[in-house]
């Protein structure tokens, strides 16, 4: 959690990607942020859902992106899709090295990542 007040980036909500210097609040999961002000909105959203019942059978829940949207709204979407993927790299990197330092292997680090021991070693060494 960190405050509006402060001049320094701590971080960015993964939702909206307003930095902490930009929001009141921001709450912290694993690698994961959301402020304050995508809480409310989600608070919103959850209470103007029709409850399950009044959902017309058979209708699929669809994703975001598999919603009918035009063209230059994807376009003006992806930069912001991958600002947010660029900070979750940025997360998981820090959490492996975080393993690292704290004794984990390789090996151990792959397997939790579900790839090999020499893939999370190219990915995440820093060493060429």
């Amino acid at each position: 959690m960190t405050s509006g007040t402060e001049t320094t980036v701590t971080a960015c909500c993964s939702f909206c990607l307003k930095p902490s210097t930009e929001v009141t609040r921001l709450v912290a999961g694993h690698g994961v942020y959301i402020c304050n002000e995508c809480v409310d909105l989600c608070g919103q959203i959850l209470q103007a859902q029709p409850p399950p019942q009044q959902k017309p059978a058979g209708q699929p829940r669809l994703a975001p992106w598999e919603q009918e949207m035009s063209l230059d709204e994807i376009l003006a979407s992806l930069p912001r899709v991958a600002a947010a993927g660029q900070q979750a790299q940025e997360y998981l990197t820090h959490w492996v090295r975080k393993a690292r330092s704290m004794g984990a292997t390789w090996a151990r680090i792959g397997a939790a990542l579900s790839m090999t021991r020499q893939s999370a070693w190219e990915r995440f060494s820093g060493e060429e």
